[in-house]
């Protein structure tokens, strides 16, 4: 293990307390299931899933890493936080979904013992929760064969990002539960794209991510002011 392990500990407490709501529909991870088939979807319309080796790297209770299994994926799930972990083992274990590995590891580490081992690489609302983003971008990298895609998503950093996903989501409209995000931890797509370049990924293009409060729809657009995603490949 490293000496120096690139998480936040009141990070991991925080999702671990919260575990058990991970697959409440209904619960603060309500947003993340909404959400879930438009990312799915963005991310197979680009990357082949089956049959596909396919590592998602901070899992948390599994949402998306359960459902790119069930499209066929060979599916590992890392995370640091041990509690949701569990809950995403016991529910691929109740749903009784194949092809779907989970395993408490440090993604830098992971990328020392695994080099270039992953047909896809996805990091979905992870960065903005982490003290160093670049070098989780850096261990994705390494992570991917050549010629494979890695995904991203995280949260701009602008006043309309702080509004709307700290104010409205947490403390106006209850969505997301107070203190979920740290508005000094958003990154902007240039500073994503910037780190992606440095650890020699091609980036392929953003999409944003919008959602209307009044009508909880969520939809994909070319609008990267708040939440966005960002696809990315490793010259073959």
């Amino acid at each position: 293990m490293h000496a120096m392990v690139n998480a936040d500990t009141q990070e991991l407490n925080k999702f671990g307390d919260l575990a058990h709501r991970w697959w409440d529909l209904e619960g603060e991870f309500r947003p993340l299931h909404q959400i879930n088939p438009l990312r799915l979807d963005w991310i197979a319309a680009q990357a082949p899933l089956t049959g596909a080796r396919v590592l998602d790297v901070g899992c948390g209770g599994g949402i998306l890493a359960e459902s790119m299994a069930l499209r066929g994926a060979d599916v590992l799930g890392i995370d640091l936080s041990t509690k949701p972990l569990k809950v995403a083992q016991l529910h691929a274990l109740e749903a009784g979904v194949s092809g779907l590995a989970y395993r408490e590891v440090a993604v830098e580490a992971l990328a020392a013992e695994q080099p270039a081992s992953f047909d896809v690489v996805t990091c979905m609302e992870m960065l903005e929760h982490v003290p160093d983003p670049a070098s989780v971008v850096r261990a994705c990298a390494a992570l991917v064969k050549p010629g494979g895609y890695v995904f991203f998503s995280t949260l701009n950093r602008n006043a309309k990002a702080f509004l709307l996903a700290i104010v409205g989501a947490e403390h106006v409209l209850g969505m997301l539960p107070k203190g979920t995000h740290e508005y000094a931890k958003f990154i902007k797509p240039s500073e994503l794209a910037g780190f992606a370049r440095h650890a020699a990924l091609e980036v392929n293009g953003f999409k944003g991510l919008e959602h209307n409060p009044l009508t909880k729809r969520y939809w994909l657009s070319a609008n990267t002011d708040v939440n966005y995603m960002m696809a990315c490949r490793r010259p073959a």
